[in-house]
Protein backbone atom coordinates (compact mmCIF):
# COMPACT_ATOMS: atom_id res chain seq x y z
CA UNK A 1 0.00 0.00 0.00
CA UNK A 2 1.18 3.70 -0.95
CA UNK A 3 1.77 6.57 1.41
CA UNK A 4 -1.52 7.72 0.24
CA UNK A 5 -3.34 4.68 1.51
CA UNK A 6 -4.70 4.12 -1.77
CA UNK A 7 -2.98 1.56 -5.00
CA UNK A 8 -2.68 3.61 -8.37
CA UNK A 9 -0.85 3.76 -11.60
CA UNK A 10 0.36 6.54 -13.53
CA UNK A 11 0.81 6.97 -17.17
CA UNK A 12 3.54 10.06 -18.35
CA UNK A 13 3.32 11.09 -21.30
CA UNK A 14 6.25 12.84 -22.68
CA UNK A 15 7.99 13.45 -26.65
CA UNK A 16 11.34 11.85 -25.82
CA UNK A 17 13.34 10.45 -22.92
CA UNK A 18 16.51 12.39 -23.57
CA UNK A 19 17.53 15.72 -21.45
CA UNK A 20 15.66 18.68 -19.87
CA UNK A 21 13.68 19.73 -17.37
CA UNK A 22 10.32 17.98 -18.55
CA UNK A 23 12.29 14.56 -18.75
CA UNK A 24 14.08 15.31 -15.47
CA UNK A 25 10.91 15.28 -13.82
CA UNK A 26 9.31 12.36 -15.31
CA UNK A 27 12.54 10.60 -14.55
CA UNK A 28 12.38 11.64 -10.73
CA UNK A 29 8.22 10.78 -10.23
CA UNK A 30 8.64 7.38 -11.95
CA UNK A 31 11.48 6.89 -9.37
CA UNK A 32 9.14 8.07 -7.18
CA UNK A 33 5.81 6.01 -7.77
CA UNK A 34 8.20 3.10 -8.12
CA UNK A 35 9.50 3.43 -4.77
CA UNK A 36 6.00 3.49 -3.60
CA UNK A 37 5.19 0.31 -5.00
CA UNK A 38 2.97 2.25 -7.30
CA UNK A 39 2.46 1.61 -11.21
CA UNK A 40 4.59 3.69 -13.27
CA UNK A 41 4.49 3.81 -16.98
CA UNK A 42 5.91 6.05 -19.23
CA UNK A 43 4.53 6.59 -22.90
CA UNK A 44 7.61 8.05 -24.95
CA UNK A 45 9.17 8.07 -28.77
CA UNK A 46 12.23 6.77 -26.92
CA UNK A 47 15.70 8.41 -25.76
CA UNK A 48 19.12 7.71 -24.18
CA UNK A 49 17.38 7.68 -20.26
CA UNK A 50 15.01 5.14 -21.65
CA UNK A 51 17.01 2.36 -19.55
CA UNK A 52 16.98 4.73 -16.75
CA UNK A 53 13.74 4.54 -15.63
CA UNK A 54 13.22 0.83 -16.57
CA UNK A 55 16.05 0.12 -13.75
CA UNK A 56 14.17 1.19 -11.44
CA UNK A 57 10.37 -0.34 -12.55
CA UNK A 58 9.20 1.75 -14.75
CA UNK A 59 6.90 0.16 -17.96
CA UNK A 60 8.64 2.46 -21.14
CA UNK A 61 6.11 2.11 -24.19
CA UNK A 62 7.44 3.46 -27.42
CA UNK A 63 4.67 5.43 -29.37
CA UNK A 64 5.35 8.70 -31.68
CA UNK A 65 4.07 11.02 -29.29
CA UNK A 66 6.53 13.55 -30.39
CA UNK A 67 4.96 14.07 -33.40
CA UNK A 68 3.48 17.13 -34.56
CA UNK A 69 1.63 15.24 -37.46
CA UNK A 70 -2.35 15.84 -36.58
CA UNK A 71 -2.83 12.55 -38.47
CA UNK A 72 -0.02 11.16 -36.31
CA UNK A 73 -1.27 12.83 -33.08
CA UNK A 74 -4.92 11.75 -33.97
CA UNK A 75 -4.04 7.84 -34.21
CA UNK A 76 -1.95 8.86 -30.77
CA UNK A 77 -4.99 8.65 -28.89
CA UNK A 78 -6.08 5.33 -29.59
CA UNK A 79 -2.79 3.54 -28.73
CA UNK A 80 -2.93 5.55 -25.37
CA UNK A 81 -6.47 4.42 -24.97
CA UNK A 82 -5.30 0.76 -25.62
CA UNK A 83 -2.08 1.36 -22.79
CA UNK A 84 -4.69 2.61 -20.50
CA UNK A 85 -6.73 -0.36 -20.90
CA UNK A 86 -4.16 -2.83 -20.95
CA UNK A 87 -2.29 -1.76 -17.75
CA UNK A 88 -5.27 -0.46 -15.96
CA UNK A 89 -3.58 3.36 -15.73
CA UNK A 90 -5.82 5.65 -13.07
CA UNK A 91 -4.48 8.72 -14.16
CA UNK A 92 -2.51 10.34 -17.16
CA UNK A 93 0.18 12.96 -16.85
CA UNK A 94 1.20 15.05 -20.31
CA UNK A 95 4.69 16.95 -20.03
CA UNK A 96 4.28 18.33 -23.57
CA UNK A 97 1.94 19.74 -25.91
CA UNK A 98 1.94 17.17 -28.63
CA UNK A 99 1.10 14.56 -26.36
CA UNK A 100 -1.33 16.16 -24.62
CA UNK A 101 -3.55 16.27 -27.49
CA UNK A 102 -3.55 12.93 -27.74
CA UNK A 103 -3.74 12.40 -23.85
CA UNK A 104 -6.52 14.42 -23.40
CA UNK A 105 -9.13 12.75 -25.71
CA UNK A 106 -7.67 9.28 -24.60
CA UNK A 107 -8.32 10.18 -21.05
CA UNK A 108 -11.71 11.68 -22.03
CA UNK A 109 -12.80 8.74 -23.48
CA UNK A 110 -11.15 6.05 -20.66
CA UNK A 111 -13.10 8.49 -18.11
CA UNK A 112 -9.40 9.02 -15.72
CA UNK A 113 -8.49 12.41 -14.94
CA UNK A 114 -5.60 14.13 -17.17
CA UNK A 115 -3.17 16.33 -15.97
CA UNK A 116 -0.70 18.70 -17.55
CA UNK A 117 2.39 20.52 -16.48
CA UNK A 118 3.31 23.60 -17.84
CA UNK A 119 7.41 23.53 -18.39
CA UNK A 120 7.54 26.93 -20.22
CA UNK A 121 5.46 29.77 -21.64
CA UNK A 122 5.35 28.24 -24.70
CA UNK A 123 4.73 30.39 -28.04
CA UNK A 124 2.08 32.45 -28.11
CA UNK A 125 2.88 35.06 -31.35
CA UNK A 126 -0.68 34.11 -33.45
CA UNK A 127 -4.02 32.51 -32.56
CA UNK A 128 -2.83 29.46 -34.08
CA UNK A 129 0.17 28.73 -31.76
CA UNK A 130 -2.10 29.51 -28.59
CA UNK A 131 -4.72 27.09 -29.97
CA UNK A 132 -1.80 24.32 -29.98
CA UNK A 133 -0.65 25.06 -26.43
CA UNK A 134 -4.66 25.04 -25.42
CA UNK A 135 -3.55 21.35 -25.13
CA UNK A 136 -2.01 22.21 -21.60
CA UNK A 137 -5.21 23.99 -20.32
CA UNK A 138 -7.76 21.13 -20.92
CA UNK A 139 -6.60 19.48 -17.99
CA UNK A 140 -8.20 18.51 -14.35
CA UNK A 141 -5.40 19.88 -13.12
CA UNK A 142 -2.40 21.89 -14.83
CA UNK A 143 1.05 21.78 -12.34
CA UNK A 144 3.01 25.25 -13.20
CA UNK A 145 6.80 24.89 -12.47
CA UNK A 146 6.95 28.66 -10.82
CA UNK A 147 4.54 31.04 -9.69
CA UNK A 148 5.76 33.04 -12.69
CA UNK A 149 4.28 30.39 -14.82
CA UNK A 150 1.36 30.29 -12.74
CA UNK A 151 0.36 34.01 -13.75
CA UNK A 152 1.68 33.53 -17.21
CA UNK A 153 -1.22 30.38 -17.42
CA UNK A 154 -4.13 32.77 -15.86
CA UNK A 155 -3.50 35.90 -17.99
CA UNK A 156 -3.12 34.76 -21.26
CA UNK A 157 -5.37 31.85 -21.03
CA UNK A 158 -7.87 33.03 -18.49
CA UNK A 159 -7.75 29.99 -16.34
CA UNK A 160 -9.05 29.81 -12.65
CA UNK A 161 -6.73 30.03 -10.38
CA UNK A 162 -8.10 26.74 -8.35
CA UNK A 163 -7.34 24.67 -11.50
CA UNK A 164 -3.75 25.19 -11.22
CA UNK A 165 -1.11 23.62 -8.55
CA UNK A 166 2.30 25.56 -8.35
CA UNK A 167 4.80 22.40 -7.63
CA UNK A 168 8.12 23.75 -8.52
CA UNK A 169 10.98 21.86 -10.15
CA UNK A 170 13.56 20.97 -7.42
CA UNK A 171 17.04 20.18 -7.20
CA UNK A 172 18.80 16.92 -6.25
CA UNK A 173 20.56 17.11 -2.89
CA UNK A 174 22.57 14.03 -3.38
CA UNK A 175 24.31 15.39 -6.23
CA UNK A 176 24.75 19.26 -5.85
CA UNK A 177 26.01 19.41 -2.15
CA UNK A 178 29.49 20.99 -1.98
CA UNK A 179 30.65 18.58 0.81
CA UNK A 180 30.64 15.68 -1.39
CA UNK A 181 32.46 17.50 -4.22
CA UNK A 182 36.05 15.99 -3.41
CA UNK A 183 39.29 17.89 -3.97
CA UNK A 184 40.61 15.90 -6.89
CA UNK A 185 37.67 16.78 -8.93
CA UNK A 186 38.65 20.54 -9.04
CA UNK A 187 41.84 20.21 -9.38
CA UNK A 188 40.95 18.16 -12.38
CA UNK A 189 38.61 20.97 -13.42
CA UNK A 190 40.73 23.63 -12.81
CA UNK A 191 44.19 22.16 -14.88
CA UNK A 192 42.07 21.21 -17.99
CA UNK A 193 40.45 24.66 -18.16
CA UNK A 194 43.87 26.27 -17.15
CA UNK A 195 41.58 27.86 -13.84
CA UNK A 196 44.29 29.81 -12.01
CA UNK A 197 43.39 30.28 -8.05
CA UNK A 198 44.43 34.05 -8.24
CA UNK A 199 41.76 34.97 -10.43
CA UNK A 200 38.19 35.22 -9.77
CA UNK A 201 35.79 33.18 -11.17
CA UNK A 202 32.91 34.14 -12.64
CA UNK A 203 30.22 31.35 -14.43
CA UNK A 204 27.56 31.32 -17.06
CA UNK A 205 25.92 28.02 -17.36
CA UNK A 206 23.49 27.92 -19.91
CA UNK A 207 22.37 26.66 -23.50
CA UNK A 208 24.30 28.63 -26.16
CA UNK A 209 21.53 30.89 -27.70
CA UNK A 210 21.13 34.26 -27.85
CA UNK A 211 18.83 35.24 -25.16
CA UNK A 212 20.62 33.08 -22.04
CA UNK A 213 22.88 36.48 -21.49
CA UNK A 214 26.19 36.03 -22.57
CA UNK A 215 26.69 39.36 -24.56
CA UNK A 216 25.47 40.98 -21.67
CA UNK A 217 28.28 39.35 -19.82
CA UNK A 218 30.80 40.25 -22.36
CA UNK A 219 29.69 43.95 -22.38
CA UNK A 220 29.56 44.26 -17.84
CA UNK A 221 33.18 42.57 -18.07
CA UNK A 222 34.41 45.58 -20.12
CA UNK A 223 32.99 48.02 -18.12
CA UNK A 224 34.44 46.43 -14.87
CA UNK A 225 37.74 46.68 -16.72
CA UNK A 226 39.40 43.89 -13.83
CA UNK A 227 42.34 42.06 -15.18
CA UNK A 228 41.64 39.15 -12.40
CA UNK A 229 38.14 37.99 -13.67
CA UNK A 230 37.53 34.46 -16.14
CA UNK A 231 34.18 33.92 -17.10
CA UNK A 232 33.38 29.98 -17.64
CA UNK A 233 30.64 29.91 -20.44
CA UNK A 234 29.29 26.51 -19.81
CA UNK A 235 27.06 24.97 -22.67
CA UNK A 236 27.31 22.93 -26.15
CA UNK A 237 29.04 25.05 -28.13
CA UNK A 238 29.08 22.24 -31.06
CA UNK A 239 25.35 22.58 -32.08
CA UNK A 240 25.60 26.47 -32.12
CA UNK A 241 28.88 27.08 -33.72
CA UNK A 242 27.81 30.51 -35.57
CA UNK A 243 26.75 31.69 -32.58
CA UNK A 244 29.82 30.95 -30.90
CA UNK A 245 32.04 32.61 -33.08
CA UNK A 246 30.63 35.58 -32.63
CA UNK A 247 30.74 35.99 -29.21
CA UNK A 248 34.25 34.68 -29.84
CA UNK A 249 34.52 38.05 -32.50
CA UNK A 250 32.68 40.30 -29.40
CA UNK A 251 35.52 39.01 -27.12
CA UNK A 252 38.81 39.88 -29.34
CA UNK A 253 37.79 43.22 -30.46
CA UNK A 254 36.89 43.95 -26.96
CA UNK A 255 40.29 42.98 -25.98
CA UNK A 256 39.11 40.01 -23.16
CA UNK A 257 40.24 37.17 -25.03
CA UNK A 258 42.44 36.49 -21.58
CA UNK A 259 39.03 36.40 -19.65
CA UNK A 260 37.06 34.37 -21.44
CA UNK A 261 36.40 30.26 -21.44
CA UNK A 262 34.19 28.21 -23.54
CA UNK A 263 33.98 25.00 -21.82
CA UNK A 264 31.31 23.23 -24.10
CA UNK A 265 28.60 20.79 -22.44
CA UNK A 266 29.94 19.25 -18.73
CA UNK A 267 29.10 16.38 -16.89
CA UNK A 268 30.35 17.50 -13.25
CA UNK A 269 28.75 20.41 -12.82
CA UNK A 270 28.80 20.23 -9.02
CA UNK A 271 32.03 20.63 -9.37
CA UNK A 272 31.93 23.65 -11.61
CA UNK A 273 30.02 25.24 -9.45
CA UNK A 274 32.11 24.61 -6.45
CA UNK A 275 34.79 26.72 -8.68
CA UNK A 276 32.88 29.56 -9.19
CA UNK A 277 33.69 32.70 -7.14
CA UNK A 278 30.03 33.83 -8.46
CA UNK A 279 27.46 32.35 -10.88
CA UNK A 280 24.99 34.53 -13.29
CA UNK A 281 22.23 33.76 -14.95
CA UNK A 282 21.55 36.62 -17.69
CA UNK A 283 18.29 35.34 -19.79
CA UNK A 284 16.57 38.20 -21.58
CA UNK A 285 13.49 36.11 -21.48
CA UNK A 286 12.22 34.71 -18.55
CA UNK A 287 13.01 31.54 -17.24
CA UNK A 288 10.06 28.95 -16.67
CA UNK A 289 11.79 27.99 -13.25
CA UNK A 290 15.35 29.17 -12.64
CA UNK A 291 17.48 25.73 -12.51
CA UNK A 292 20.76 27.38 -12.60
CA UNK A 293 20.38 29.86 -9.92
CA UNK A 294 18.61 26.78 -7.35
CA UNK A 295 22.01 24.27 -7.98
CA UNK A 296 23.76 27.07 -7.95
CA UNK A 297 22.09 28.52 -4.46
CA UNK A 298 22.03 24.58 -2.95
CA UNK A 299 25.97 24.72 -3.73
CA UNK A 300 26.19 27.78 -1.81
CA UNK A 301 27.65 30.12 -4.32
CA UNK A 302 26.66 33.46 -4.79
CA UNK A 303 24.48 34.08 -7.16
CA UNK A 304 23.06 36.51 -9.38
CA UNK A 305 20.33 36.58 -11.56
CA UNK A 306 18.33 38.28 -13.90
CA UNK A 307 14.80 40.33 -12.32
CA UNK A 308 12.05 38.05 -14.00
CA UNK A 309 10.95 35.00 -14.56
CA UNK A 310 11.58 31.68 -11.58
CA UNK A 311 14.66 32.67 -11.41
CA UNK A 312 13.86 35.99 -9.47
CA UNK A 313 11.62 34.21 -7.15
CA UNK A 314 14.29 31.80 -6.34
CA UNK A 315 16.83 34.08 -4.59
CA UNK A 316 16.01 36.62 -1.85
CA UNK A 317 17.48 40.22 -3.07
CA UNK A 318 20.67 40.73 -0.54
CA UNK A 319 20.14 37.88 1.30
CA UNK A 320 20.80 34.64 -0.36
CA UNK A 321 21.84 36.35 -3.68
CA UNK A 322 21.26 39.47 -5.96
CA UNK A 323 18.78 40.43 -8.90
CA UNK A 324 19.72 42.79 -11.69
CA UNK A 325 17.73 44.54 -13.95
CA UNK A 326 17.01 42.73 -16.93
CA UNK A 327 19.08 43.69 -20.02
CA UNK A 328 20.68 46.97 -17.32
CA UNK A 329 24.82 46.08 -17.81
CA UNK A 330 25.37 48.74 -15.43
CA UNK A 331 23.04 47.41 -12.38
CA UNK A 332 24.96 43.34 -13.57
CA UNK A 333 28.37 45.48 -13.20
CA UNK A 334 27.29 46.49 -9.27
CA UNK A 335 26.07 43.22 -8.78
CA UNK A 336 29.11 40.93 -9.62
CA UNK A 337 31.00 43.97 -7.58
CA UNK A 338 29.06 43.47 -4.65
CA UNK A 339 29.15 39.39 -4.80
CA UNK A 340 33.41 39.92 -5.79
CA UNK A 341 34.11 42.18 -2.69
CA UNK A 342 32.74 39.67 -0.07
CA UNK A 343 35.23 38.99 2.68
CA UNK A 344 35.96 35.52 3.49
CA UNK A 345 32.87 35.43 6.56
CA UNK A 346 30.88 37.14 4.83
CA UNK A 347 31.12 34.26 1.97
CA UNK A 348 30.84 31.57 4.55
CA UNK A 349 27.54 33.28 5.95
CA UNK A 350 25.70 33.90 2.55
CA UNK A 351 26.42 30.01 1.43
CA UNK A 352 24.80 28.84 4.55
CA UNK A 353 21.77 31.00 3.97
CA UNK A 354 22.19 29.46 -0.02
CA UNK A 355 21.90 26.12 1.24
CA UNK A 356 19.31 26.51 4.22
CA UNK A 357 16.53 28.26 1.55
CA UNK A 358 17.26 25.38 -1.38
CA UNK A 359 16.67 22.82 1.34
CA UNK A 360 13.69 24.39 2.97
CA UNK A 361 11.98 25.23 -0.50
CA UNK A 362 13.78 22.97 -3.15
CA UNK A 363 14.41 19.50 -2.63
CA UNK A 364 13.51 17.51 -5.28
CA UNK A 365 11.60 15.09 -2.62
CA UNK A 366 9.09 18.26 -2.24
CA UNK A 367 8.32 18.08 -6.23
CA UNK A 368 7.87 14.55 -6.07
CA UNK A 369 5.95 14.34 -2.73
CA UNK A 370 3.21 17.01 -4.07
CA UNK A 371 3.05 15.68 -7.15
CA UNK A 372 2.09 12.29 -5.83
CA UNK A 373 -0.11 13.83 -3.97
CA UNK A 374 -2.04 15.60 -6.31
CA UNK A 375 -2.37 11.66 -8.00
CA UNK A 376 -4.34 10.60 -4.89
CA UNK A 377 -6.42 13.14 -4.67
CA UNK A 378 -7.62 12.95 -8.41
CA UNK A 379 -7.93 9.20 -8.13
CA UNK A 380 -9.30 9.45 -5.20
CA UNK A 381 -11.79 11.79 -6.55
CA UNK A 382 -12.55 10.10 -9.76
CA UNK A 383 -13.25 6.78 -7.81
CA UNK A 384 -15.58 8.54 -5.34
CA UNK A 385 -13.39 7.63 -2.27
CA UNK A 386 -13.88 10.93 -0.71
Amino acid sequence: MSLSNIDYSVLQVLPHLDSGGLVNGAVEISRTLSNNNLGSYITTSGGRRLHEVTRFGTEVIIAPVHSKNPVTIYRNISKIKKIIKNNNIDIIHARSRSPAWSSQYAAKKMKIPFITTFHGTYGIENMIKKKYNGAMINADKIIAISNFIAGHIKREYKVIKEKIVVIPRGVDLSIFDSARVREQRLIDISNKFDLKEENYTILLPARMTRWKGHNLLIEAVKKLKRNDIICLFVGDVQTKKQYVKELESKIKKMGLTNNFRFLGAQHDMPAIFKLADVVISASTKPEAFGRVVAESLAMGRPTISVNHGGGAEIIRDKMTGWLFKSGNVNDLCKKISMALDLNKDQRLILSEKCIQNIRENYDIKFMCDRTLKLYSELVKESKNYL
